[in-house]
């Protein structure tokens, strides 16, 4: 098994020529050596626009460019989508809301949802939604055929609030939960929606409220043409424009789009909780909760990969949508943060994922 998360549906990425990285775009107060760094991670990804932001002990550099012409907005002040990597926001927020005393991650899901009806033996739980041991497939049974009509544009669109609840209520597990992971956008949007209904606030109110506003994330928003400029992504040609992303009822699993320095903000209060709103929460989603694979060597907390460096434990989450890529991470033992942002979907093992880790894990 590979800890990298699945990839959102959407047609597999080739390969086309670029320009070269940096460019009127990209600002000039960058530490020399992570500049010449960052220039050649952008220069490693074959993409209309790229983006790779880091933060060391707070100092931040941001290198841009890519294969199109500079957009008439910067490429670092565009918002990107995140894709599965918006995930880390639904796990901070859960990790807020049971240290707040608001809910307990070991409340049944279904009765959040349906308050009548009777929870039975062995429930799924709101932790076991956000480990992706639910034992919920990756996508509800049916959401192929409703979205096979609006495939290579918008697939989860067609798949709205209602019809996920409804899913998950009427699946018939063949698992234990507890008992295998198995990484599933469906099992996250539920947990988005049984937040919603515990605490009796729409989805993007609550991580508004709850995240995004006392972390001052204002470059970080959940749907498209919000104030700002959407980032356009491309399909496996890598000129062909798509759509921004609409998630229908999969809001908790893929819905968040964000400035390279709002990434950097939300990262950065990862590193050094201290004196934060959310600190406890922060210093939460830090702690494994899971270990999986041979060995146990695959580590999990409540919304971060973890894997293990020379000098202490890296923290990263990738993501996906129709045309676009996303790679968040940190480190606190160097002290670093990482946000990587391409408007191109890649291959499962093309450059874009292999060029983030290598220089957040080399860092």
């Amino acid at each position: 098994m590979t800890t990298r998360p699945a990839p959102w549906p959407g047609d597999p990425l080739g390969a086309t020529g670029r320009i070269p990285p940096g460019g009127p775009d990209a600002p000039a107060d960058a530490d020399g050596d992570v500049m010449l760094r960052l220039d050649a991670a952008v220069g490693a990804v074959d993409a209309p626009d790229v983006v790779f932001a880091v933060s060391r002990h707070g100092r931040r550099t941001v290198r841009c460019g890519g294969s199109a012409p500079p957009p008439p907005v910067a490429r670092h002040e565009l918002h990107y989508e995140m894709g599965s990597a918006s995930k880390t926001f639904t796990g901070l927020l859960l990790a807020h809301l049971t240290q707040a005393g608001r809910l307990s991650a070991g409340e049944p899901a279904a009765a959040l949802l349906d308050p009548a009806r009777p929870v039975g033996p062995h429930p799924v739980t709101l932790a076991h939604l956000i480990t992706h041991t639910s034992g919920l497939p990756g996508l509800p049974a049916d959401f192929f055929v409703r979205a096979l009509p609006t495939w290579r544009t918008n697939p989860y669109a067609r798949y709205p609030a209602e019809r996920v609840i409804d899913s998950f209520l009427r699946h018939r597990r063949r698992r234990r939960p507890g008992t295998r992971w198995h990484y599933s956008n469906f099992g996250v949007a539920v947990l988005g929606h049984a937040l919603a209904a515990a605490t009796a606030t729409p989805w993007e109110e609550l991580l508004t409220s709850q995240v995004l506003r006392p972390l001052r994330l204002s470059g970080t928003a959940l749907c498209p043409g919000g104030p700002g400029t959407d980032a356009v992504g491309h399909l496996r040609d890598g000129t062909t424009p798509t759509p921004a992303l609409s998630v229908g009822g999969f809001q908790a699993a893929g819905a968040v789009r964000a400035t390279p320095h709002d990434l950097l903000t939300f990262l950065e209060a990862h590193l050094e909780p201290s004196g934060r709103p959310l600190a406890d929460a922060l210093r939460a989603v830090r702690r494994p909760v899971l270990r999986r694979g041979l060995g146990h060597r695959h580590v999990h907390t409540m919304a971060w990969f973890q894997h293990p460096t020379e000098h202490g434990p890296m923290y990263f989450h990738g993501g996906a949508t129709l045309g676009q890529q996303a790679f968040l991470g940190f480190r606190p033992d160097t002290g670093t943060a990482l946000a990587a942002m391409c408007t191109r979907r890649f291959r499962a093992r093309d450059t874009f994922v292999p060029t983030a880790y290598a220089l957040l894990a080399e860092a």
